[in-house]
């Protein structure tokens, strides 16, 4: 019954990785050709359906971009963590990079560019403007070229955008930016015509092209909103099918009205973000899908949910906010509590272990600012949670300790009663209740294993303080693969082994621990289950092998120290049952020399 459970225990968790090996596979999608220039590209109006193909709903209008004749005036955007520029034209925030992170851990490599212009390849912009709810008001399109006031834009100094329209309605637009990655718009129109009119402000996250997406099972990337308090995940593949299948009709393959909460495009890394700036504005927010012949268009725009009506004299004014930049945690809850932007930290994935993944990130950071290397935090973290289960894994190891003590008396059993099996395990349950043994005790090691596996995994995998973090030797990207392989005598052959026979030397070594941790359990008697147990530490070798440095070594230092405290806690064991005689339950010095063999 014991090695059942026990069995059933590690088969589940082996279950369990495999389906994440096999789901956490990359997705690489052939790269999108390049369309031809100056292709359109129309603002829907958030409030209302959307026709098919990217063209204006019915009564906006229309913002077809054309051949430029005169270049347009370009605003540079800098502070101390972005640089970037906005485009006059059109009112766009077209280029942004990101000056504190680098595309890989090379030190000359390109740092990261999040934004690009919408007629590159990459095309993924901020946009601003407003729709004529009535037909007949101009409002600024994508070939409006406005009048500046000030620049460039920093930390420091604002910028205000200012267009005429030629009817008696003035448009404004005053863009600032913090020391960090958000961009606060304050969006005017004043109307000094004789009659009312209705317009509709809009502000608009849109990707031109489908990106490359990691393809991980456990990350989300795609459409990403909090509203009014719940969170909502949609994946591109998922979204194109909404409004191709079910939303056609609405335009849109989600939207929502709310008075709180963001949306947003979430890479696995950065964020765009749209938020309303002043609190109790209602919003409604929409994800849509946008086909232009073979190019899948993404759009996240934000509008109140009806037109203003603005009156003769009147000012109608919409604050909104842009979030452009990396997912760090800590930077995330310092918006979400100072600019009251609700659940904004659930931009970082930390999946259905959120309770436990972002306290062991706040763990492993504190440790990291301690220690200055994170894979040392981890050593210092994993020993921490040690301590913290010594009780209940003192308690496994002991239970395990005696029943290993006990073998020859279980063996005994199983002869004696071979042919009686409800009496030998009667016989058995007996045995465990006199020597007090639990036999699931020794499941409880593997079962506490797993959700601080998953919640660490999580940690290292989705959060970009990890992201570039190194170790010592050559570990310089916990986040990554140990980049070492066996097959090529780690480097010392020019040969580049497959995928599937990367075995790492890290991976090697919790191979190696988990194989002696294993020798200090009770052996099963049932020679299958022995088979199956002996090939353990080599299935897991192989499948832990393009899991993240840092998670494989978690797994061997906590294997190392679990070593030390079973083999101290059966050393102790066995002495105070030696000094026991056999009348009191204790198993003398035979015993103890079978155990030792």
């Amino acid at each position: 019954m014991d090695q059942k459970r026990l069995l059933a225990a590690i088969a589940l968790s082996i279950g369990i990785l495999l389906t994440f090996e096999v789901y956490n596979r990359s997705q690489n999608p052939a790269p999108v050709t390049p369309p031809p220039a100056a292709s359109t590209a129309a603002v829907p109006l958030p409030s209302t359906p959307a026709t098919p193909g990217g063209a204006a709903a019915p009564g906006a209008a229309s913002v077809t971009a054309a051949p430029a004749v005169t270049p347009a005036q370009m605003i540079a955007v800098e502070n101390p963590r972005v640089q970037g520029r906005i485009s006059a034209r059109g009112l766009m925030l077209e280029s942004l990079i990101l000056k504190d992170y680098r595309e890989t851990i090379e030190r000359n490599s390109p740092l990261v560019t999040l934004l690009a212009p919408r007629t590159t390849p990459e095309g993924y912009f901020g946009q601003w403007g407003w729709t004529a709810a009535d037909g007949r008001t101009r409002v600024p399109d994508n070939d409006t070229d406005w009048t500046v006031t000030g620049g460039p834009l920093t930390a420091t100094n604002p910028v205000t955008f200012t267009w005429d329209n030629g009817q008696g309605q003035v448009f404004q637009a005053l863009l600032s930016l913090d020391a960090n990655y958000m961009f606060h718009m304050q969006q005017r129109v004043v109307n000094n015509a004789a009659e009312p009119v209705q317009l509709l402000p809009w502000a608009r996250i849109r990707r031109e092209r489908t990106p490359q997406v990691a393809g991980f099972f456990i990350l989300h990337e795609g459409f990403i909103a909090v509203q009014d308090g719940r969170l909502t995940e949609i994946t591109y593949s998922d979204g194109k099918k909404e409004q191709t299948g079910p939303r056609r009709a609405q335009g849109s393959a989600w939207d929502n009205e709310a008075a709180e909460g963001w949306a947003g495009l979430s890479d696995k890394y950065w964020l765009t973000a749209l938020t309303r700036a002043d609190d109790g504005t209602r919003l409604r927010s929409a994800f849509r899908h946008i086909q232009d012949g073979p190019i899948d268009r993404w759009q996240v725009d934000v509008a109140p949910p009806a037109p203003v009506t603005i009156a003769p004299g009147a000012t109608d004014a919409l604050a909104t906010r842009l979030f452009a930049g990396a997912k760090e945690v800590r930077l995330l809850d310092d918006y979400a509590t100072r600019l009251r932007i609700q659940d904004f930290d659930k931009a970082i994935d930390f999946g259905w272990f959120y309770f436990i993944t972002k306290p062991f990130f706040y763990g492993l950071d504190w440790l990291f600012v301690l220690t200055g290397n994170m894979g040392i935090a981890i050593l210092l973290f994993t020993l921490g949670l040690k301590i913290a289960f010594f009780p209940l894994a003192n308690k496994a190891y002991k239970s395990m300790s005696r029943m290993r003590l006990l073998a020859p008396k279980m063996t005994e059993i199983r002869e004696r009663y071979k042919e009686e099996p409800q009496k030998m395990q009667a016989e058995m349950m007996s045995l465990y209740k006199t020597e007090k043994i639990n036999p699931a005790s020794g499941c409880l090691p593997i079962l506490i294993q797993i959700p601080v596996f998953f919640a660490l995994y999580k940690v290292l995998f989705v959060t970009i303080e990890m992201r570039h973090a190194p170790f010592f030797g050559w570990i310089r990207d916990l986040s990554a693969p140990d980049p070492t392989n066996f097959f090529n005598l780690f480097g010392l052959i020019p040969f580049d082994p497959p995928s599937f026979l990367h075995l790492p030397a890290w991976a090697i070594a919790m191979g190696l621990t988990m194989y002696f941790q294993q020798k200090l359990n009770p052996q099963p008697p049932d020679p299958i289950q022995q088979k199956i147990f002996q090939w353990m530490p080599v299935i897991f070798t192989f499948m832990l092998a393009s899991f993240p440095a840092g998670l494989v070594i978690y797994w061997t230092w906590n294997n190392l120290l679990s070593i030390g405290q079973q083999w101290y806690i059966m050393r102790l064991d066995a002495k105070a049952q030696a000094a026991k005689p056999p009348s009191q339950g204790g198993t003398g010095g035979g015993a103890i020399a079978a155990a030792k063999k």
